[in-house]
């Protein structure tokens, strides 16, 4: 069983989900790109009991308030985010758990605030977003987001409805790693009934986000800060496995490198079978694995 959470900020409210005992040992969930805090609706029951779980909806995804009108969706916003929700459950030190973009989110917290991060798990993430070596790539990366803000801004278009069947087919075609029965879980927070149909609950200017970029060197450098405290988890047919990524992905290539040389004895590194949506699809396949990460007291310990 799970109880709803709104958490109060100035534009509205951060809305989440709570599992367990508010005694227990707090773990932080942070969705990916689009997402939802449903993402992790059938891996936490498999996870200790002992712990309180509590997975919430980024700003303009799920049941969260969109931020105010002519407002962009920065990263670091995603980041404060986070930092709002822990002051509100008066969180000093606990877990943080992301996948795919929530993963980011959390590594970026965890270098901010290493002091009020335990341990952290990424599922189907490296903790971070890399800039492109191309100064002219990331030049266009950022006015693109400007362009499609204004774009957005100017069109002031009605969310579209679509019949549920529509609405899942939809959520389908964009989520290839998603099965049916995950997207249907998703689509349960992620879109409201109106009259004409679902409408998708998302922000559509969350599209338009500007990112967080750091380099290789910076990665590892931060990494190291927050060694034998860090779980990753990549999916063998996942987006980061290295000799299925194509030339444009090379960056990723090159941290996924520098994580098996430089920072193998630091970082626990795990493969398993799966997708991108493996904790959501076949959460049994990583359950075991988080929860031996959860409950050790020495995280060097290998799983």
């Amino acid at each position: 069983m799970f109880s709803e959470v709104k958490f109060p900020v100035p534009w509205g409210h951060v809305a989440a989900k709570a599992w367990g005992p508010p005694e227990g040992h707090p773990v932080l969930c942070l969705h990916g790109w689009l997402d939802n805090a449903n993402t992790f609706d059938r891996l936490i029951p498999l996870l200790p009991r002992d712990c309180q779980y509590v997975a919430m909806d980024f700003s303009g995804h799920g049941l969260s308030s969109h931020r105010p009108a002519g407002s962009p969706y920065h990263f670091l916003d995603y980041v404060s985010d986070v930092r709002r929700v822990a002051a509100a459950l008066r969180w000093r030190r606990f877990t943080l758990m992301g996948h795919s973009m929530g993963g980011s989110v959390a590594g970026m917290f965890a270098f901010i605030y290493p002091e009020m991060v335990d341990k952290l798990i990424l599922l189907e993430n490296l903790g971070f977003l890399l800039a492109p070596e191309d100064t002219e790539a990331w030049l266009k990366s950022k006015r693109l987001a400007i362009d499609r803000l204004l774009s957005l801004e100017a069109k002031q278009q009605a969310p579209k409805a679509r019949s549920p069947e529509a609405a899942l087919q939809r959520l389908l075609e964009a989520n290839r790693h998603l099965t049916a029965e995950g997207g249907a879980i998703l689509l349960q927070r992620g879109a409201t009934e109106t009259p004409t149909g679902l409408v998708y609950n998302r922000d559509m200017r969350v599209r338009t986000q500007s990112r967080e970029y750091l380099t290789v060197e910076q990665c590892v450098k931060l990494l190291q800060k927050i060694k034998d405290r860090v779980l990753i988890i990549l999916a063998q047919d996942g987006l980061l496995i290295p000799h299925k990524l194509e030339s444009r992905n090379q960056f990723v290539k090159s941290l996924r490198e520098a994580f098996e040389h430089t920072l193998k004895e630091d970082i626990q590194l795990v493969e398993v079978p799966g997708s991108h949506f493996v904790h959501l699809n076949e959460p049994e396949v990583v359950s075991g694995i988080i929860s031996n990460f959860l409950t050790a007291q020495n995280t060097r310990a290998r799983l």
